[in-house]
């Protein structure tokens, strides 16, 4: 017969799993029953996109601490900003900075209280998720083709 608390001594579904220390714990409840969606995308990108306006912070620091060290070091600094490998960083800064535009302006909206229901909230999240690329992306075609960028 079938234990009615229903813990894992008689477990024949999976639902419990056994901890180091030899006691039963049911699995979360998350394992279960949640689907990976766009929302939870954007969310987790909008904190990886802190980190990363936080890394771009440090070398805005040092392009600053480059200014104040005079010419030689500032000439250093734009020629090491201007190199390929600095215009990566900088396209990749950019998406950071479009990334954390559209995921605030998706946070700014759902603390209004609006969208939040799952076909706006999916849209917003699709936009934050898809949108900094190909907006970076234009950006930097922008910057090229006005000559302010060159390699």
């Amino acid at each position: 017969m079938s234990n009615p608390t229903g813990d894992a001594a008689d477990d024949q579904t999976g639902r419990f799993v056994t901890q180091p220390n030899g006691r039963p714990r049911p699995l979360s409840p998350h394992l279960q029953t949640w689907r990976w969606h766009i929302t939870m995308t954007a969310s987790i990108l909008f904190r990886v996109t802190i980190g990363a306006a936080s890394v771009g912070a440090i070398f805005g620091v040092a392009w600053l601490a480059a200014a104040a060290f005079g010419p030689e070091a500032y000439a250093a600094a734009s020629g090491l900003a201007g190199s390929p490998l600095g215009l990566f960083v900088g396209f990749g800064l950019t998406v950071v900075l479009f990334s954390f535009l559209l995921n605030g302006g998706r946070h700014l909206i759902n603390d209004a209280g609006r969208a939040l229901t799952i076909k706006p909230a999916n849209l917003l999240s699709a936009i934050a998720v898809y949108g900094p690329v190909p907006l970076a992306i234009l950006f930097w075609v922008a910057l090229f083709a006005t000559g302010r960028v060159s390699l």
